[in-house]
């Protein structure tokens, strides 16, 4: 994996290992053609999943991440579907945001939902972890190695039913290199043993995302603090697709 000790601008944490794709691609893609520094840390490996082993979906994580512009920091191997909130997960967390001293966070929606896309438990819980790691990491005198840090803002993707986005971000012009990025994860997106089109489903969140936000794709995040504008004219200047 890539050296822990590289500063990055943004980290996205997720429980599977196609989860940052699906929730943060576009954003990642965007960032690294901005010249920002992107990192992807990942809980578990997949193992339950319908299509491929851990193998394999290790392979599709480093041709995804490649396509994204990001680096893998880490993988860790916590348990799909049994992944679970504890003190030593957020001390792992945390030396790599101490390390690694990101700006902004990206994490799945801490929160169970209720309906037809119910909430995964594993995406609820790396959640979970994230909130406590980037709180222990700023504790001067937490348990963990390195300098404390502050992350600025974490942002929550995979939101439930019942829970908007409070902004989008515009994938537009990078959704054929997103679309990429997804399909390099062959085994559970292109599996031809899968009656389910998942990027056809993707793709159609991306267009309710955006056809919200006034762009024609667009990916969904929650932010629990009010976000902060300096010029309220910007929030006039989306282009129309």
């Amino acid at each position: 994996m890539t050296n822990k000790t590289k500063t990055y601008d943004l980290l996205s944490i997720g429980a599977h290992p196609d989860d940052i794709e699906v929730g943060t691609g576009g954003v990642l893609i965007d960032l690294a053609k901005r010249g920002y520094k992107c990192g992807i840390v990942i809980m578990t490996q997949g193992e339950m999943g319908t299509g491929g082993t851990p193998e394999i979906r290790a392979q599709e994580i480093k041709d995804a991440a490649k396509i994204l512009g990001a680096d893998i920091i880490e993988t860790f191997d916590w348990g799909d579907t049994k992944l679970s909130e504890s003190y030593d997960k957020r001390q792992a967390i945390a030396r790599i945001i101490r390390a690694t001293r990101p700006k902004i966070i990206l994490t799945p929606y801490p929160h169970v939902g209720h309906g037809r896309r119910q909430s995964h438990p594993d995406h609820v819980a790396s959640g979970v972890i994230t909130i406590n790691a980037s709180n222990l990491a700023a504790l001067k005198k937490a348990d963990v190695e390195g300098e404390p840090h502050l992350v600025e803002r974490v942002f929550h993707y995979f939101l439930p039913p019942g829970v908007a986005p409070n902004f989008v971000v515009d994938i537009t012009p990078h959704f054929d290199q997103w679309i990429e990025a997804l399909s390099a994860h062959r085994s559970q997106f292109l599996n031809p043993e899968k009656s389910k089109d998942y990027i056809e489903s993707l793709t159609a969140m991306a267009r309710s995302y955006g056809q919200q936000a006034r762009c024609k794709y667009g990916q969904g995040f929650h932010a629990v603090e009010p976000v902060v504008v300096g010029d309220i004219m910007s929030l006039a200047l989306c282009d129309e697709h």
